[in-house]
């Protein structure tokens, strides 16, 4: 029963990212923005969904039940759906599931922004192994880690590069590192 509670809220969660992230998507081109890396973006799509299909199969047919750190586990993936909203909600309309880049605009350093340049993505990757592992499903943890990290080190690097090109991206980040 808790897994299909937690297996509707985070299908519910994505259902909604997706139209946050439409909204926000229709507002930047309007003002100028264009898009980065959709060759690379329907492969990233079906990670997330095969993530959710294989972690589905894989707990409903291991029989295993709860983790025995299923309470850690669920106060550590509580707290990275927190801080997912908080990244969502510094960025604004510039959050979105899309590489969209809006010339001249200034890079946000607000929130979690502050300490990491890429805080959603780690959030993404904490999610890929705490809630599998909170039911078990240890193959799905260990294959949708490998998929998502092969897929974020292509996009990082083209994120950040469409970034540098045409915004304040470098500047914002050096200062940064000179203030530390």
């Amino acid at each position: 029963m808790i897994f299909y509670a937690l297996f509707i809220i985070v299908i519910l969660q994505r259902l909604t990212e997706m139209w946050v992230a439409k909204r926000h998507e229709k507002w930047m081109l309007t003002h100028g923005a264009y898009e980065v890396g959709a060759s690379h973006y329907p492969y990233m799509i079906a990670i997330h969904i095969g993530f959710l299909l294989m972690l589905f199969v894989e707990v409903k047919t291991n029989h295993v039940g709860l983790s025995s750190f299923f309470s850690i586990l669920l106060l550590l993936f509580i707290f990275v759906q927190m801080v997912r909203i908080w990244c969502i909600r510094s960025l604004g309309v510039f959050w979105n599931t899309k590489i969209i880049i809006l010339p001249g605009a200034e890079v946000k350093r607000t929130g979690p922004y502050k300490w990491l340049r890429h805080p959603n993505y780690a959030v993404v990757c904490l999610e890929f192994l705490l809630l599998p592992m909170m039911f078990q499903a240890y193959f799905t943890a260990f294959c949708f880690t490998l998929l998502n990290l092969t897929i974020l080190s292509v996009r990082i690097p083209m994120e950040e590069q469409a970034l540098r090109e045409a915004t304040n991206y470098e500047h914002t980040f050096e200062k940064k590192i000179s203030e530390s």
